[in-house]
């Protein structure tokens, strides 16, 4: 077959360019999302961002000012042109469950279903029945609990088999102690039905969990976009690597390619001399050196030369310890995390050193 034949299968959910400004402010400015048939893509960032604002244009309750939206390769939605929210084969599921309570389980999620009336209660029956809760089938939603009432108003969005699945925040409202376990069985149900799903988060550890692919926004704008793995390793600048967990931030200017510091001397290419950078790293990348009491020369290449701190606090956070200490070349303030109950007293003199290759220099912005 030659190059002119072949021909690649479109994105089952495709949005170039998406353009959204509320007064002088650019809510949603340049967005653009690819979602394949069964991958779950997660539109993480803070609240205001413009997450929730990109969704509402996707469903078509929302118009843009600029920009274009495809499903299966075929646009139903520009400046010009716009199938209604109706028509677009779009489930949507929101923090709010929204059933209705003066109708059954069955008839919640029986509602918008065609069909015979054999029809629509069977494929009812064959989505309660994957969540465990056919023998709620007749009940009332005020009978069940807030976590069976998300796997309702999941299984109702369902049911009509959209082509895509948009997601605000549906977690949120569940005790922390369900909220694992039902966000297993949506993606698992999710996956074997084949949709396209869109889930909006500002939690970090939700997009982690659930994403095939995570695109972090900030601004009205994705700033990454990629596997949760890539994501949180290879982050894009030091508010990315921040939005995933605490940072500790060490600062210094660099000279011919190389930054000096009390943990030894880091490399940054491409840095203007003179030009002030950060070499950031997470709490667990932080090591206490329990073989020294005193600072001699570097322990290993891979961790560099260590530096003095005194503990400020320690805390215990269930399966880790948080230990913060004051550095004694300039008075900053480090976080390390430590395995299981490590509680030492303030005041207490240790010798640190970093995981140089968990390290991320990134340029001062001005």
């Amino acid at each position: 077959m030659s190059a002119e034949q072949t021909t690649t299968t479109p994105p089952r959910l495709e949005v170039r360019n998406l353009f959204r400004q509320f007064g002088n402010r650019a809510v949603v400015d340049g967005v653009s999302l690819r979602i394949e048939p069964g991958q779950v893509t997660c539109l993480l960032g803070p609240s205001g961002c413009g997450k929730s604002t990109t969704l509402r244009m996707i469903a078509g309750v929302d118009m843009q000012d600029s920009g274009e939206i495809y499903v299966d390769g075929k646009l139903i939605c520009d400046t010009h042109f716009r199938i209604p929210p109706e028509r677009r084969q779009i489930g949507l599921m929101f923090q709010d469950f929204a059933l209705f309570p003066h109708m059954s389980v069955a008839d919640n999620v029986a509602f918008g279903l065609n069909g015979t009336t054999a029809q629509k209660r069977a494929r009812v029956e064959e989505l309660l029945e994957k969540v465990g809760l056919f023998w709620a089938i007749d009940k009332a939603p005020h009978q069940l609990s807030g976590g069976e009432q998300q796997r309702v108003a999941l299984v109702r969005a369902l049911a009509p088999r959209p082509r895509i699945m948009l997601m605000d925040e549906p977690f949120s409202g569940l005790d922390n102690r369900l909220r694992d376990g039902i966000r297993d069985e949506t993606l698992a149900l999710l996956k074997e039905e084949d949709t396209a799903v869109l889930l909006v988060t500002h939690e970090p550890e939700e997009a982690l969990r659930m994403a095939d692919e995570i695109a972090l926004m900030r601004n009205g704008k994705i700033v990454q976009q990629g596997s949760p793995y890539n994501i949180y390793n290879a982050p894009v600048d030091r508010d990315a690597m921040a939005f995933f967990s605490d940072i500790n931030v060490i600062r210094g200017v660099s000279n011919g390619a190389l930054t000096e510091t009390p943990f030894g001397q880091f490399l940054t290419p491409g840095c203007a001399e003179g030009a002030e950078v950060e070499i950031v790293i997470r709490p667990q990348h932080l090591h206490l050196d329990f073989n020294r009491g005193g600072l001699g020369p570097a322990v290993t290449a891979a961790h560099g030369q260590a530096a003095a701190g005194i503990v400020e606090r320690a805390r215990f956070m269930g399966t880790e310890s948080l230990v913060e200490f004051r550095m004694e070349h300039d008075g900053s303030m480090l976080k390390a995390t430590v395995p299981n109950v490590f509680i030492p007293q303030p005041g207490t003199r240790f010798s640190l050193t970093l995981r140089r290759d968990r390290c991320f220099v990134f340029p001062v912005k001005n």
